[in-house]
C-alpha cells in the first residue's frame, strides 16, 4: 500500500468539497452555515443596490452641473447621505458576516481533519505508511486556512462580480444604446455596443491571464511544499538542541538548514519570474481599464448623442462590468495559491483514505485483539511484520500470568519494540492474536515519557486530569521516586518537558504509575536515562508498591534480570525473530534484599 501511487484520476478539488461542503449538511452545523451563507448573499445583493444607487446619483449630479441647475444639484447632494450610509452599513455586515463564515468553517474543517488524523492512532500510524506525506500538522493548521479563508472571499468576489455583471451591462444596454459604424456607403449599427466592448475586453484580458497564470498553480504548491521541509528541519533542531549542542554539530546543521532554505529561495524565484509575466498583462490591463469607455463614449458624447452625467454613468458602468468580468484576471495569483493549498490538504485526506482502506483490506490477516477468558495475557501464533510485508516476529506463542514481572531481551532489530507496539494496539499488520483480561488497566511507559502541557498535577494524571486524587497521595508519590523537591509545584505550569531532563522525566513516569495503580505495566526502555541506583530504587517498586501489577518490559541494561521472574528472548531469524519463555531465578541479593524489607516492615 505504501508503494501503490495516487489514483490518477482523483480530482483534488472535487474530493476536498466532498469533505469541507460537510459544514452545510451535518445535523449539527447546517443551520448556522446556511445562515451565515444567506446574510452574507443579502449584504452581496445590498452592497450592489447602493453601487447601482451611487451610478445613478452620477448622472443625476453630473447632468445638473452641465445644466447649472443649482436646484437639481442640491436635490442630487440631498440623496448622498442615505446612499453613503446604506453603503457603508451593507459593507461592514459583508465583512462580519464573511470572517463569520470562514472561522466557523474552518473551525468545521480542521476539527474534521484534525480528528481524523488523532483517531485510532492515525498519526502515529501514519508515519509508517508514506514518507512523501509531510508535515501533517501544518497542512491541518495552516493550509486548512488557506484553502478556507480564501475561498470564501472568492466564492463571495465571483458572485458579487456576477451579479454587478448582469446588473450594470443592463445599465449599458439602456444608457449606452447602439452605437453606428459607417463604412463606406454602408453604415453598420451595433446595438449595445458598451456592453458588447466590455464582454469582448474581458474575455481577451482573461485569456490572456490564464495563459500566463497557468504554471503558477504547480510552482505555489511546490513552493509550500519547500516551506513546510524548512519549518520541520527547524523543529528537529530545536527538538534535539542539546544533543547537536553536545556533540558540537552546529556546522552541519547550518549546512542542512542552508540546503533546506536554498530550496526555499529557489522555489521563490520560479514564483517570482512566473508573476513578473502575469504582472506584465495584469498592469497592462490597469493602464487600459480607465480610457477604454472613454474612448468608446466620446464620439457619441461629441456627436451630441449623450448626456455629461450619461458620460460619467456609462463609464462607471463599464469600469464595473468589466471589472467583474475580469475577476478572473484580478484572482488568478490567489487562486493559484488557494488550490495549492486545497491540494495540500487533499493529499493528507488522501493518505487517511488509504490508511483506513488498507486496514479494512487488511482484516483477514492483521493483528486480533481481544479479551482472554482467565486473568492471564495469551500471545498466540503471533507473527509481526513491517508494512512493506517483511516478517519481524514470526509464530510467537506465550502466556503471561497475573501479576508476572516479564523482561523481554534479545539483539538490536529483533522485534523487541515492535511487540511492546502490538501490545498496545498500535501495530496492525501481522496476523495471530493478543488478549487481555477484561477490566484491566493498562499502562505504557515509553523510553521518553510524554509530558503535556498543563500543570504538574495534570501531568502525573495524565490522561485522566480531571480524576480526584488528594495531594498526600500525590506528593507521596513524588517523594518515592525521588522528586520531592517538586511536591511544592504541583500546581505550577510551566514548560515541564523542557525543563525536566531524561531521568527526571522517566521518574514522573513511575509517578505517575504509583498514582494510577494499572493492573498491566508495559515498559520499553523506562530506566535508561537513570543511574544504577536509581534505576534500583524505581524498579524495587515492584516489589512493594506495585507488587501486584502484572509487568511486561524491555531493556539491555545489567542487573534487569533480578526484578523479573520471565524471561522472553527473541532471536533474530531469516523468516522472523523466533520468542522462548523461561522462568528467572531470584538471587541471592534480590532475596536478602527482599527479606530486609520485610523485616523492616515488621519493625515499623
Amino acid at each position: 500500500m505504501t508503494d501503490a501511487p495516487p489514483a490518477p484520476q482523483r480530482s483534488r478539488m472535487r474530493q476536498f468539497f466532498r469533505v469541507a461542503l460537510r459544514y452545510w449538511r451535518d445535523q449539527d452545523t447546517r443551520w448556522r452555515a446556511w445562515g451565515l451563507t444567506a446574510a452574507v448573499l443579502f449584504f452581496v445583493a445590498a452592497q450592489t443596490a447602493s453601487a447601482v444607487g451611487i451610478n445613478k446619483w452620477n448622472r443625476l449630479f453630473f447632468d445638473a452641473l452641465e445644466k447649472r441647475d443649482v436646484t437639481g444639484v442640491w436635490a442630487a447632494t440631498g440623496w448622498l447621505p442615505p446612499l453613503v450610509v446604506a453603503t457603508a452599513l451593507s459593507v461592514s455586515g459583508l465583512v462580519v458576516c464573511r470572517m463569520l463564515l470562514q472561522t466557523r468553517w474552518r473551525e468545521n474543517l480542521t476539527r474534521r481533519v484534525a480528528g481524523w488524523w488523532i483517531a485510532d492512532q492515525r498519526y502515529y500510524r501514519l508515519g509508517f505508511l508514506t514518507k512523501r506525506l509531510t508535515a501533517p500538522e501544518y497542512r491541518i493548521a495552516e493550509d486548512a486556512r488557506l484553502a478556507i479563508e480564501p475561498l470564501v472571499e472568492l466564492a463571495i468576489g465571483l458572485i458579487s462580480a456576477f451579479i454587478t455583471a448582469a446588473t450594470f451591462a443592463a445599465i449599458l444596454w439602456q444608457v449606452a444604446g447602439s452605437a453606428e459604424v459607417t463604412l463606406g456607403t454602408v453604415t453598420i449599427v451595433i446595438p449595445s455596443y458598451m456592453a458588447v466592448a466590455a464582454v469582448l475586453y474581458a474575455a481577451i484580458a482573461s485569456l490572456a491571464a490564464y495563459l500566463t497564470g497557468r504554471p503558477l498553480v504547480g510552482l505555489v504548491s511546490h513552493k509550500n511544499e519547500m516551506e513546510a521541509q524548512f519549518r520541520a528541519e527547524m523543529t528537529r533542531l530545536r527538538e534535539n538542541a542539546e544533543s547537536i549542542a553536545l556533540i558540537r554539530g552546529d556546522a552541519d546543521e547550518l549546512s542542512a538548514v542552508g540546503e533546506d532554505y536554498g530550496r526555499v529561495v529557489a522555489a521563490w524565484l520560479r514564483i517570482i519570474r512566473q508573476q513578473g509575466i502575469i504582472a506584465l498583462v495584469l498592469n497592462t490591463n490597469g493602464a487600459l481599464f480607465p480610457i477604454v469607455p472613454l474612448l468608446l463614449i466620446a464620439p457619441k458624447y461629441l456627436a451630441g448623442g449623450v448626456t455629461l452625467g450619461a458620460v460619467v454613468q456609462v463609464v462607471a458602468a463599464f469600469s464595473a462590468v468589466q471589472a467583474a468580468l475580469i475577476w478572473f484576471v484580478d484572482n488568478f495569483v490567489r487562486l493559484a495559491e488557494w488550490f495549492a493549498s486545497v491540494r495540500r490538504v487533499d493529499e493528507l485526506v488522501e493518505e487517511l483514505q488509504a490508511l483506513d482502506i488498507g486496514t479494512i483490506m487488511e482484516a483477514d490477516t492483521r493483528i486480533e485483539l481481544g479479551e482472554s477468558e482467565d486473568e492471564a495475557i495469551h500471545i498466540q501464533n503471533l507473527s509481526l511484520a513491517h508494512s512493506n510485508g517483511r516478517v519481524v516476529v514470526a509464530d510467537a506463542t506465550v502466556a503471561i500470568e497475573r501479576g508476572a514481572k516479564v523482561l523481554i531481551a534479545g539483539e538490536s532489530g529483533s522485534g523487541k519494540s515492535t511487540l511492546i507496539r502490538a501490545l498496545a494496539g498500535l501495530w496492525p499488520w501481522g496476523s495471530g492474536s493478543i488478549r487481555v483480561p477484561a477490566g484491566q488497566s493498562i499502562a505504557f511507559v515509553p523510553q521518553k515519557p510524554y509530558l503535556p502541557r498543563g500543570t504538574l498535577r495534570s501531568i502525573l494524571l495524565y490522561p485522566a486530569s480531571e480524576r480526584p486524587v488528594d495531594e498526600e497521595t500525590m506528593i507521596g508519590a513524588l517523594q518515592r521516586c525521588g522528586l520531592g523537591y517538586l511536591s511544592r509545584r504541583l500546581d505550577a505550569e510551566d514548560d515541564w518537558d523542557r525543563i525536566l531532563s531524561g531521568g527526571e522525566r522517566q521518574r514522573v513516569a513511575f509517578a505517575r504509575l504509583l498514582i494510577q495503580k494499572p493492573d498491566i505495566i508495559v515498559m520499553d526502555e523506562a530506566t535508561s536515562a537513570l543511574d544504577e541506583a536509581s534505576q534500583e530504587a524505581l524498579l524495587g517498586l515492584f516489589d512493594s508498591e506495585l507488587a501486584d501489577a502484572t509487568l511486561i518490559s524491555v531493556g539491555h541494561r545489567p542487573g534487569l534480570e533480578d526484578y523479573h521472574e520471565q524471561k522472553i528472548t527473541l532471536e533474530r531469524r531469516p523468516a522472523g525473530a523466533h520468542l522462548t519463555s523461561k522462568p528467572i531465578g531470584r538471587s541471592l541479593w534480590r532475596l536478602f534484599r527482599g527479606r530486609r524489607e520485610a523485616n523492616e516492615d515488621t519493625a515499623d
